[in-house]
């Protein structure tokens, strides 16, 4: 009986064919971190699991349905949801908090959550994400703000509206608190059993639950905003002061409270909707208990996560510019064992220059292997046959024009090959629209 293993449910293969996109994304977002001073860091895909559950919160989504967590031998480990707890747990574990502040940092990672799957939304994810740790200046909000702007800006991404709002400090979060619950236990009996927990637990993720019906009961709700202390509202005025400066556009949401019990003061999202329901593609905010929490020093932070697959939805959708895939440069022909050495030969010299070189490992014959390396979209060929051996010398076919040159098949292949390609790539460099980045046809910046 044949067996048919697919991949599981939620996840997704990246082929080769899509490479690029990724490739854009991830060049794009790590030279944009390292601009603003930001370097990059890999944890473990996953952590002892009492890290998620006193970060995240006992009480959110996340901790009560979507965690994958394993038990070995006495241990429970949970893959991880996603970066900042992680990465916050390294900076103390590795002394960085001790160092020089503020300490910034950037990861591209995987993430996992157990959700229904759908467009923009699975199993397995991969966020690009920053966090920055030091600084309770209003002017760090504004700069990691400014950070993923700038990487959406860079990406040519259209149509993105930035919300912003402060959920206040632990002060003035409890009496915003009290009115929460005062105004949800007048209808109690109404909320989903979830919600009836959150009710004296977390009243806050009343407001961030699914539930149609408790959507509804919460359109009237208390809104935090009303009730910042003097400081809290002061650090948000200021926040939108620099923005402005900064000459980025926001609109003040104030039932942004994000999924996740860590956040303090500014909390902020990029929203499309263009790609559906799963219209948030950056959210983040600052959290300045959350290092004291996890059992360090009172020091204040704040970051934010992209999620890439959601980044690609919305660039497939509106038809943005990619890095062109990684072509073939020079695919030779063969005919005979002998042709197939010297091809072996020159490929070699060719690879250690950074040039993409193929040759027949399959026994085709000559016609078949130009039908092959019209499928590669090669940018050269060269045929070698006994007669090019004998001569020292054979044609180099540029394949969009279908012009030829003679190269010599000596210690001066290479070089007369650079010649011709570099010529070819000059005319090929294009500046975009809107004066950004160069790419040449092999997706190298130049």
């Amino acid at each position: 009986m044949a067996i048919n293993i697919k991949r599981p449910n939620g996840t997704e293969d990246m082929l080769p064919k899509d490479a690029h996109k990724w490739h854009t994304i991830e060049k794009i977002t790590r030279e944009t971190a390292e601009s603003f001073g930001f370097g990059e860091m890999r944890t473990p895909t996953f952590e002892n699991t009492d890290l998620f559950l006193r970060s995240v919160g006992e009480t959110t989504d996340v901790v009560q349905k979507e965690m994958y967590t394993v038990m070995a031998k006495e241990t429970k480990f949970t893959l991880r949801p996603e970066g900042t707890a992680g990465a916050i747990r390294s900076m103390l574990q590795n002394g960085l908090l001790n160092e020089a502040l503020p300490q910034r940092i950037y990861y591209i990672t995987s993430c996992f959550r157990h959700e229904r799957p759908q467009a923009g939304r699975l199993r397995e994810f991969h966020q690009f994400g920053v966090e920055m740790a030091g600084s309770a200046a209003p002017a760090a909000d504004a700069e990691v703000i400014s950070l993923a702007k700038t990487i959406l800006d860079r990406l040519e991404i259209k149509n993105i509206k930035l919300l912003i709002n402060s959920i206040g400090c632990p002060e003035c979060r409890a009496k915003y608190h009290e009115a929460l619950r005062s105004y949800f236990s007048a209808r109690e009996d109404e909320l989903c059993d979830t919600c009836k927990e959150r009710l004296e637990k977390n009243p806050m993720r009343l407001l961030d639950c699914k539930s149609p019906i408790c959507k509804e009961i919460g359109k009237d709700a208390p809104l935090i905003i009303d009730y910042l202390c003097e400081e809290c509202s002061s650090h948000f005025e200021s926040v939108k002061k620099y923005l402005t400066k900064l000459g980025i556009e926001y609109e003040v949401d104030p039932k942004i409270v994000r999924g996740l019990d860590y956040y303090t003061k500014t909390v902020f999202e990029f929203v499309t909707t263009e790609i559906g329901a799963q219209g948030t593609v950056c959210g983040g905010g600052r959290y300045d208990g959350l290092i004291e929490q996890l059992g360090g020093q009172h020091v204040p932070a704040l970051g934010f996560g992209m999620g890439l697959e959601r980044l690609l939805l919305v660039m497939d959708k509106q038809n943005c510019d990619f890095i062109s895939p990684k072509k073939c440069d020079l695919y030779f022909a063969t005919m005979g064992d002998a042709a197939l050495e010297k091809a072996m030969e020159l490929s070699k010299q060719l690879r250690e220059f950074g040039y993409c070189a193929e040759y027949d490992l399959m026994g085709r014959g000559l016609k078949a292997q130009m039908k092959y390396a019209n499928k590669k979209d090669a940018v050269y060929t060269v045929v070698l046959g006994d007669n090019e051996l004998e001569e020292g010398k054979a044609k180099l076919k540029d394949m969009e024009s279908g012009e030829e040159k003679e190269v010599p098949l000596n210690d001066k292949f290479v070089l007369c090959f650079e010649d011709n390609y570099m010529n070819k790539m000059m005319d090929m460099i294009e500046e975009d629209e809107n004066g950004g980045l160069l790419f040449n046809f092999n997706g190298e910046e130049n």
